[in-house]
Protein backbone atom coordinates (compact mmCIF):
# COMPACT_ATOMS: atom_id res chain seq x y z
CA UNK A 1 0.00 0.00 0.00
CA UNK A 2 0.94 3.45 -1.01
CA UNK A 3 1.53 6.26 1.78
CA UNK A 4 2.74 9.67 2.00
CA UNK A 5 5.44 10.63 4.14
CA UNK A 6 7.66 13.46 5.22
CA UNK A 7 11.02 13.82 4.10
CA UNK A 8 13.00 16.80 5.83
CA UNK A 9 10.10 19.44 4.90
CA UNK A 10 8.69 17.45 1.87
CA UNK A 11 5.99 14.99 0.85
CA UNK A 12 7.24 11.68 -0.88
CA UNK A 13 5.33 8.72 -1.63
CA UNK A 14 6.26 5.19 -0.29
CA UNK A 15 5.05 1.85 -0.74
CA UNK A 16 4.93 -0.80 2.35
CA UNK A 17 5.66 -3.52 0.11
CA UNK A 18 9.37 -1.99 -0.05
CA UNK A 19 10.54 -0.78 3.78
CA UNK A 20 14.04 -2.06 3.90
CA UNK A 21 15.86 0.13 1.73
CA UNK A 22 15.43 4.21 0.60
CA UNK A 23 12.71 4.03 -2.35
CA UNK A 24 10.34 6.91 -2.98
CA UNK A 25 8.88 9.14 -5.14
CA UNK A 26 8.62 12.76 -5.25
CA UNK A 27 5.69 14.53 -5.73
CA UNK A 28 5.60 18.34 -7.17
CA UNK A 29 7.55 19.79 -4.40
CA UNK A 30 11.52 17.95 -5.36
CA UNK A 31 13.13 17.02 -1.92
CA UNK A 32 16.35 17.44 -1.07
CA UNK A 33 18.46 14.32 -2.03
CA UNK A 34 21.90 15.52 -0.53
CA UNK A 35 19.78 14.42 2.62
CA UNK A 36 20.39 10.77 2.00
CA UNK A 37 23.53 11.08 3.38
CA UNK A 38 25.16 9.49 0.32
CA UNK A 39 27.78 9.81 -2.24
CA UNK A 40 27.11 10.47 -5.52
CA UNK A 41 23.97 10.91 -6.62
CA UNK A 42 22.94 10.02 -10.41
CA UNK A 43 20.62 9.95 -13.03
CA UNK A 44 20.89 9.08 -16.11
CA UNK A 45 20.38 10.97 -19.61
CA UNK A 46 16.36 9.47 -20.08
CA UNK A 47 15.90 9.01 -23.98
CA UNK A 48 13.10 6.84 -23.82
CA UNK A 49 15.36 3.77 -24.60
CA UNK A 50 15.18 0.64 -23.62
CA UNK A 51 19.02 0.80 -22.26
CA UNK A 52 19.53 -0.42 -18.55
CA UNK A 53 23.12 0.21 -16.99
CA UNK A 54 24.80 -0.89 -13.75
CA UNK A 55 26.00 2.14 -11.68
CA UNK A 56 29.73 2.12 -11.77
CA UNK A 57 32.69 5.00 -11.27
CA UNK A 58 30.62 6.47 -14.25
CA UNK A 59 29.37 10.16 -13.43
CA UNK A 60 27.14 9.87 -16.79
CA UNK A 61 24.79 7.24 -18.25
CA UNK A 62 23.65 8.68 -21.61
CA UNK A 63 21.05 7.17 -23.50
CA UNK A 64 19.72 5.02 -20.60
CA UNK A 65 16.05 4.52 -19.14
CA UNK A 66 16.90 2.24 -16.17
CA UNK A 67 20.06 2.16 -13.52
CA UNK A 68 20.81 -0.41 -11.72
CA UNK A 69 22.60 0.24 -8.02
CA UNK A 70 24.88 -2.45 -6.07
CA UNK A 71 26.82 -0.46 -3.49
CA UNK A 72 25.68 1.67 -0.35
CA UNK A 73 27.45 4.59 -1.45
CA UNK A 74 25.19 5.91 -4.31
CA UNK A 75 21.53 7.07 -4.36
CA UNK A 76 19.92 7.08 -8.17
CA UNK A 77 16.60 8.81 -9.61
CA UNK A 78 14.94 8.90 -12.98
CA UNK A 79 12.34 11.95 -13.88
CA UNK A 80 9.07 11.59 -14.51
CA UNK A 81 5.54 13.21 -15.95
CA UNK A 82 2.75 10.91 -16.92
CA UNK A 83 5.05 7.91 -17.64
CA UNK A 84 5.62 4.93 -15.50
CA UNK A 85 8.22 4.84 -12.60
CA UNK A 86 9.44 0.99 -12.20
CA UNK A 87 11.53 0.46 -8.28
CA UNK A 88 12.56 -2.76 -8.18
CA UNK A 89 14.51 -4.58 -5.34
CA UNK A 90 16.39 -7.92 -5.30
CA UNK A 91 15.77 -9.20 -1.50
CA UNK A 92 18.05 -12.11 -2.24
CA UNK A 93 21.04 -10.30 -4.30
CA UNK A 94 20.34 -6.70 -1.77
CA UNK A 95 20.45 -4.93 -4.80
CA UNK A 96 17.87 -1.86 -6.76
CA UNK A 97 17.17 -0.39 -10.03
CA UNK A 98 15.00 2.14 -11.23
CA UNK A 99 13.69 2.52 -14.46
CA UNK A 100 11.48 4.92 -16.87
CA UNK A 101 8.71 3.01 -18.82
CA UNK A 102 6.95 5.47 -21.21
CA UNK A 103 4.98 3.82 -23.88
CA UNK A 104 7.70 3.17 -25.71
CA UNK A 105 9.94 1.76 -22.65
CA UNK A 106 6.88 -0.35 -22.19
CA UNK A 107 6.94 -1.57 -25.69
CA UNK A 108 10.10 -3.05 -25.07
CA UNK A 109 9.20 -4.14 -22.14
CA UNK A 110 12.14 -2.68 -20.18
CA UNK A 111 10.75 -3.97 -16.94
CA UNK A 112 11.67 -7.41 -17.66
CA UNK A 113 14.71 -6.07 -19.38
CA UNK A 114 15.86 -4.26 -16.06
CA UNK A 115 15.33 -7.71 -13.83
CA UNK A 116 17.40 -9.61 -16.55
CA UNK A 117 20.50 -7.22 -16.10
CA UNK A 118 20.24 -7.80 -12.86
CA UNK A 119 20.03 -11.46 -13.47
CA UNK A 120 17.69 -11.87 -10.54
CA UNK A 121 15.31 -14.50 -10.01
CA UNK A 122 11.80 -13.32 -10.58
CA UNK A 123 10.32 -14.76 -7.31
CA UNK A 124 12.75 -12.56 -5.53
CA UNK A 125 11.83 -8.99 -6.70
CA UNK A 126 10.02 -6.46 -4.69
CA UNK A 127 8.17 -4.05 -7.51
CA UNK A 128 6.70 -0.81 -6.79
CA UNK A 129 4.94 0.96 -10.04
CA UNK A 130 4.88 4.58 -8.77
CA UNK A 131 2.68 7.21 -10.04
CA UNK A 132 1.92 7.81 -13.65
CA UNK A 133 -1.03 8.53 -16.46
CA UNK A 134 -3.86 6.21 -15.72
CA UNK A 135 -6.11 4.29 -18.56
CA UNK A 136 -8.71 7.20 -17.46
CA UNK A 137 -6.74 9.58 -19.12
CA UNK A 138 -4.46 8.04 -21.09
CA UNK A 139 -5.75 7.09 -25.05
CA UNK A 140 -3.75 6.60 -27.27
CA UNK A 141 -3.83 5.40 -31.48
CA UNK A 142 -4.67 2.31 -32.29
CA UNK A 143 -1.65 1.14 -33.42
CA UNK A 144 0.14 1.90 -30.23
CA UNK A 145 -2.89 0.27 -28.43
CA UNK A 146 -2.05 -2.70 -29.95
CA UNK A 147 1.81 -2.53 -29.92
CA UNK A 148 1.15 -2.41 -25.98
CA UNK A 149 -0.88 -4.93 -25.90
CA UNK A 150 0.77 -7.47 -28.50
CA UNK A 151 3.70 -7.22 -25.12
CA UNK A 152 1.15 -9.71 -22.76
CA UNK A 153 -0.40 -13.01 -22.86
CA UNK A 154 -3.43 -11.62 -20.97
CA UNK A 155 -5.09 -8.39 -21.60
CA UNK A 156 -8.76 -8.49 -19.83
CA UNK A 157 -8.85 -5.23 -18.02
CA UNK A 158 -5.79 -3.15 -19.34
CA UNK A 159 -7.70 -0.77 -22.14
CA UNK A 160 -10.50 0.38 -22.70
CA UNK A 161 -11.33 1.10 -26.56
CA UNK A 162 -8.28 3.18 -27.46
CA UNK A 163 -7.49 4.46 -23.69
CA UNK A 164 -4.76 1.66 -22.31
CA UNK A 165 -3.25 1.10 -18.18
CA UNK A 166 0.21 1.71 -18.85
CA UNK A 167 0.92 0.78 -14.84
CA UNK A 168 -1.17 -2.47 -14.99
CA UNK A 169 0.27 -3.49 -18.47
CA UNK A 170 3.90 -2.97 -16.57
CA UNK A 171 2.53 -5.24 -13.81
CA UNK A 172 0.92 -7.89 -16.41
CA UNK A 173 4.51 -7.62 -17.74
CA UNK A 174 6.11 -8.64 -14.48
CA UNK A 175 3.28 -11.46 -13.51
CA UNK A 176 4.13 -13.03 -16.67
CA UNK A 177 7.59 -13.62 -15.81
CA UNK A 178 7.17 -14.80 -12.66
CA UNK A 179 7.63 -11.76 -10.05
CA UNK A 180 5.10 -12.19 -7.41
CA UNK A 181 5.23 -8.97 -5.16
CA UNK A 182 3.55 -5.92 -6.97
CA UNK A 183 2.35 -2.55 -5.73
CA UNK A 184 0.73 -0.01 -7.83
CA UNK A 185 0.43 3.20 -6.79
CA UNK A 186 -3.49 4.16 -7.54
CA UNK A 187 -2.46 8.03 -8.05
CA UNK A 188 -3.12 9.11 -11.57
CA UNK A 189 -0.37 12.26 -12.47
CA UNK A 190 -3.25 13.37 -15.02
CA UNK A 191 -6.26 13.66 -12.26
CA UNK A 192 -4.17 14.27 -9.28
CA UNK A 193 -1.86 17.10 -11.05
CA UNK A 194 -1.92 19.11 -7.99
CA UNK A 195 0.51 16.53 -6.69
CA UNK A 196 2.07 15.88 -9.52
CA UNK A 197 3.68 16.75 -13.44
CA UNK A 198 1.49 15.75 -15.92
CA UNK A 199 3.25 16.62 -19.56
CA UNK A 200 -0.52 15.75 -21.01
CA UNK A 201 -2.28 17.95 -19.20
CA UNK A 202 0.39 20.42 -18.76
CA UNK A 203 0.65 21.00 -22.39
CA UNK A 204 4.01 19.54 -22.23
CA UNK A 205 6.00 20.80 -19.00
CA UNK A 206 9.59 20.46 -18.65
CA UNK A 207 9.00 19.92 -14.61
CA UNK A 208 9.35 16.51 -13.61
CA UNK A 209 8.96 14.14 -10.50
CA UNK A 210 11.60 11.37 -9.62
CA UNK A 211 12.02 7.96 -7.96
CA UNK A 212 14.34 7.55 -6.10
CA UNK A 213 16.76 4.32 -4.60
CA UNK A 214 19.10 4.12 -2.09
CA UNK A 215 20.41 1.14 -0.50
CA UNK A 216 20.61 0.61 2.92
Amino acid sequence: MFYFEDFHGTKILKSDLLEEITAFFSTRELPDLTKLGTGRILSPNQTHSDNVEFVDERNEYPNTDGLILQNTNDAVYLRFADCTPLIFYDTVQKIAAVSHAGWRGTAQKIGVKTIEKMQSYPKDIIALIGPAISMCCYEVSEEVRDTLLATVQETEGLFINRNVDLKRINAQQLKEIGVRQIDICPYCTSCDNDLFYSYRKENGTDKRHIAVAKLS
